[in-house]
C-alpha cells in the first residue's frame, strides 16, 4: 500500500482553507452561521489555521435532527466552521482515497454515484443469471475507531495528519469507540473508504466478476449460484475477522429475473423500474407538494427545486412509466427540466441538473424558465398550473391529484 505524502502544512495553507470555505458555503451561504463566518473571514480561516497547525482544531459542534425517509436517521450537521475543516482536510486526501477504491465502488466519488451505479447493475443482470444482495448491519454506528484509524494510519505518511483524523472520528461515538456522523463530509469518505477492503476481497480473493457497491450496499451476480453462496459465508467471515463488522441477516440469493431492489430501484435484465416503496413515496410527495402549493405553505421557487429532484430520481430508472402517465403528452418521457423551461411562463428561480448522486444546486437566473413541469406539459395542468397560476379550490384540487395517483399504480 502506497502512503499518502500530504502534510499537515498543505492543509492549512490560506489557500487551501479559502477554497474550503468556498465549498462549504455552496448552497448555505443564506444560513445565519455561513454569513457570521464571511463576516470575518480574514480572522476565521487564520484561528482555524493555526489551530490545524498547533493540534487543538475543535471538532463535535453539530445540530442534531431525525429525518424518517426512506428509514429513520438520526443526523448530526457540523457547524459551519467545522464543515470548513472538513473540506480543508478532504481536498488535498480524497485523491490517496480515490486510490484505494475499484472501479465498482459508486459512492462518494466524482463522476459516478448513484446514477452510474444503477447502470451498472443494469448491464450485470443482463449477463448473469443470479444475483446475491448484502449490506451492514447499522453501519455508520458499528464502525471501530481503532480499525479505521489503524486503516488511515497506513495510508499518510504524516503522523499530524492522522492525528487530525483521529480527533475528528473520536468526536463522537455512538458506542464504545464505534460510530460515525451521518451528516459529515468526513464520514461519507471515510465510510466508502473503510469498505475498499471488502470490494479487494470480492475482486482478488473471491473472483467474483459481477460486483457493485454502493457506501454499505453490496450486490454480487454469477451464473453459477453456489458460486454465490460461497462468497456470502466467506463475506460474512471476512467482515467479521477483518473490520469488525456484521452483514443483515436479510440477505437475498435469487434469480435475476425476479429483480432486485438495489438503491430505491427494482432491477431486472430488462431495465430497472422504481422499487414499491420508492413509488409510494413519490406519490406521497407529489400529492403533499400539491397540497402545500395550494394552501400556500410552499412558494413556487421551493416546489420547483423540490420537483426536479423527485423527476430526476424517478428518470433514473431506464424503464420506468409512472411520468408519462402523470404528464400528458405529445411524447412517451416526461418533460425534463429543459423542456419544461422553453414552455414556462413565469420567471423563476431555476435549479442545476442534479449531479451524480442525486442531489441538485439552486442557482438564481433571470430567464423567464420553470425547473418544474409547466401548465403546458401536466394534465389538466395539476402541478405546472399550481406553480404558473393561483389555485382555485384546494379540496377540488386535491380529489382530482388523488385520482390521477391512483391511476398511475
Amino acid at each position: 500500500m502506497k502512503s499518502c505524502k500530504v502534510r499537515l502544512e498543505e492543509i492549512a495553507d490560506p489557500a487551501n482553507l479559502r477554497e474550503a470555505f468556498l465549498r462549504a458555503a455552496k448552497g448555505k451561504s443564506h444560513k445565519r452561521d455561513a454569513m457570521a463566518f464571511r463576516s470575518e473571514l480574514d480572522r476565521e480561516l487564520a484561528m482555524l489555521r493555526c489551530e490545524i497547525l498547533q493540534g487543538e482544531v475543535r471538532v463535535g459542534q453539530t445540530t442534531e435532527f431525525t429525518i424518517w425517509e426512506p428509514k429513520e436517521r438520526r443526523i448530526h450537521a457540523p457547524c459551519f466552521c467545522e464543515r470548513v475543516l472538513h473540506h480543508a482536510l478532504l481536498r488535498p486526501c480524497e485523491a490517496d482515497f480515490e486510490r484505494w477504491l475499484i472501479g465498482d465502488t459508486y459512492a462518494c466519488r466524482r463522476g459516478l454515484g448513484r446514477d452510474a451505479a444503477l447502470r451498472r447493475a443494469e448491464q450485470y443482470a443482463r449477463r448473469h443469471r443470479w444475483f446475491l444482495k448484502l449490506d451492514v448491519a447499522k453501519y455508520f454506528d458499528s464502525i471501530p475507531h481503532g480499525v479505521l484509524l489503524g486503516e488511515v494510519g497506513r495510508r499518510f505518511r504524516d503522523r499530524r495528519v492522522v492525528a487530525l483524523w483521529a480527533r475528528i472520528v473520536r468526536a463522537y461515538e455512538c458506542g464504545p469507540g464505534r460510530g460515525l456522523p451521518i451528516g459529515a463530509l468526513t464520514s461519507q469518505h471515510l465510510a466508502n473508504f473503510y469498505l475498499g477492503a471488502v470490494d479487494r476481497f470480492v475482486k482478488e480473493t473471491l473472483r467474483v466478476r459481477g460486483y457493485v457497491r454502493y457506501m454499505d450496499d453490496m450486490a454480487l451476480w454469477s451464473d453459477d449460484r453456489w458460486e454465490l453462496r460461497r462468497a456470502r459465508i466467506a463475506l460474512e467471515e471476512f467482515v467479521i475477522r477483518r473490520l469488525e463488522l456484521r452483514l443483515r441477516s436479510n440477505v437475498h440469493l435469487q434469480p435475476t429475473a425476479r429483480g432486485m431492489d438495489f438503491l430505491g430501484y427494482r432491477v431486472r435484465p430488462g431495465g430497472s423500474v422504481l422499487a414499491r416503496a420508492s413509488r409510494r413515496r413519490f406519490i406521497r410527495r407529489w400529492l403533499g407538494i400539491e397540497r402545500d402549493l395550494a394552501s400556500g405553505r410552499m412558494g413556487e421557487a421551493t416546489a420547483q427545486r423540490s420537483l426536479l429532484a423527485m423527476t430526476a430520481f424517478v428518470r433514473a430508472a431506464s424503464d420506468e412509466g409512472i411520468l408519462p402517465r402523470l404528464f400528458s403528452g405529445t411524447g412517451h418521457r416526461a418533460p425534463t427540466a429543459s423542456t419544461a423551461a422553453a414552455v414556462g411562463t413565469t420567471r423563476l428561480t431555476t435549479a442545476a441538473p442534479p449531479t451524480a448522486t442525486g442531489t441538485s444546486r439552486a442557482t438564481a437566473t433571470g430567464t423567464s424558465a420553470s425547473a418544474s413541469p409547466s401548465a403546458h406539459g401536466c394534465r389538466s395542468g395539476w402541478i405546472g398550473e399550481a406553480l404558473n397560476r393561483p389555485v382555485s379550490s384546494s379540496r377540488d384540487r386535491a380529489g382530482r391529484t388523488q385520482q390521477r395517483a391512483a391511476r398511475c399504480w
